[in-house]
């Protein structure tokens, strides 16, 4: 009789651990059963803003895999399905399955917590009320599109993070009135140092949103059951629409009721293979926390592109292999309009709170040769030790070509290199693409020079 592993969620990490599983292990050798409380698998939830803008046309265009799809690979998908207790000394499951209204127990040899994260939201006044959203899923979106078909004409978006600048852009792209309310005196606060934000402030003002900084929204002004207003410390702010976007935390209370180890972030304790814990229990994704590879401490860093390297390894060693997660340097790239900003690694003030001697070195470059036609400006920050100039961390604000040079950097950031070996390194030149001292190495040799 095959071996039974049941995985709890069905997105990123859940069904890429289900795939890889189901590439070393056949039907017969072990029993894939995933269960998701919502209608759908494996679908793209970082591209909803674009939705929500235009910018991708067709819903059905973010969804990777359907739960059919799967199911003809050899996985047992069961959607409206939603795990409610996990018994760890009978290795059972609770399930709820949300049509019948039934409750079973399934038994597991092998178990994946999956459950993602869930976006903030603070007990304000009215903000059940109809209008006030988070972007995670495709229902928000649709739900969006609704409102904008019965004339919703002006949008707060609460907090000026990655999903509040590309769902502030989107609806500015749709003819909304955008004001964008951050309780941080800079957009972007959390992952850029303020002098690195100056820009994509001054981005956002100039497309014309109304951006009130250092802002505390108290509340939500409600009439007849929908959002007429958004309440802050400065004034009220008219809204058809409110989005919040506050940022997440991991959803490890399945674990933490079953006795699995949940750790000061928030996010379930595991080993670089995975494991929780518990003998036989793994978990991935948004509800984990991961080592960081430059303060050697536990993090809570929510992105695509680690829930699906997790959801590989996990994958792996449940099906007998040996597979090791690398950790995280917070990684991340996103846009408001032409503006491109990434970063890697430690910002000043990061690297301050780890209680390591930094220096922040901000280099201004082209990203092409200064006489090709289409040169943008750029602006590099980066984060350097005293004394030994390793580097710790890299911010990128500009032009079209910028950000994705953020690459490089989280590259030397992996492998630990210097400033000074960084500025050595054998990167490509063509006018069309790059100054012939790339704007990476420009900076780098500053760097270099200064500690």
């Amino acid at each position: 009789m095959a071996r039974r592993l049941v995985i709890i969620g069905g997105d990123a990490a859940g069904m890429s651990a289900a795939t890889q599983v189901r590439r070393m292990k056949t039907v017969d050798e072990l029993e894939i059963v995933v269960f998701e409380r919502s209608s759908r698998t494996s679908y793209a939830a970082c591209g909803l803003p674009y939705l929500v803008g235009g910018f991708v046309t067709s819903p059905d265009s973010l969804i990777a895999r359907t739960p059919e799809q799967h199911r003809a690979k050899g996985i047992d998908v069961r959607v409206h399905h939603e795990v409610t207790a996990i018994d760890v000394k009978a290795s059972t499951v609770t399930v709820r399955d949300l049509h019948a209204g039934l409750e079973s127990a399934v038994h597991f040899d092998e178990l994946l917590i999956g459950t993602g994260a869930s976006g903030i939201s603070p007990p304000w006044p009215g903000i059940d009320a109809k209008g006030v959203l988070q972007l995670r899923t495709l229902d928000d979106a649709a739900e969006v599109e609704q409102l904008l078909a019965a004339g919703a004409r002006r949008a707060v978006v609460v907090g000026a993070g990655y999903i509040g600048l590309e769902v502030a852009e989107g609806l500015l792209k749709r003819g909304l009135h955008v004001t964008v309310v951050e309780r941080l005196d800079a957009p972007m606060g959390a992952v850029l140092d303020a002098d690195m934000a100056t820009d994509v402030a001054g981005a956002m003002r100039a497309a014309g949103i109304d951006l009130r900084l250092g802002t505390a929204v108290t509340g939500f002004t409600v009439d007849g059951g929908r959002v007429s207003a958004v309440e802050t410390a400065a004034g009220s702010f008219e809204a058809d629409i409110v989005m919040i976007g506050l940022g997440v935390r991991p959803n490890a209370e399945l674990a933490r009721a079953a006795g699995i180890g949940v750790g000061e972030t928030g996010g379930i304790k595991v080993d670089d293979h995975l494991r929780t814990d518990s003998p036989h229990i793994w978990a991935a994704g948004d509800c984990v926390e991961s080592h960081h590879r430059m303060t050697g401490r536990s993090v809570v860093v929510a992105l695509g592109t680690h829930a699906n390297k997790q959801g590989r390894v996990v994958g792996t060693n449940m099906a007998g292999g040996d597979a090791a997660f690398g950790g995280v340097l917070g990684t991340a790239i996103t846009r408001f309009q032409d503006v491109e900003i990434a970063r890697t690694g430690l910002t000043e003030r990061e690297a301050a709170a780890a209680s390591l001697d930094a220096l922040g070195v901000t280099t201004e470059a082209s990203s092409r040769a200064h006489y090709y036609p289409g040169a943008q400006p750029m602006k590099i920050k980066l984060v350097v030790e005293r004394g030994t100039g390793r580097l710790l961390g890299a911010q990128i604000v500009g032009g079209a070509g910028a950000g994705k040079r953020i690459d490089v950097l989280a590259t030397a950031l992996w492998n630990r290199m210097t400033v000074a070996e960084v500025a050595e390194m054998d990167l490509s030149y063509a006018p069309p693409f790059s100054p012939v001292w790339d704007p990476v190495l420009l900076a780098a040799g500053k760097a270099a020079a200064m500690v």
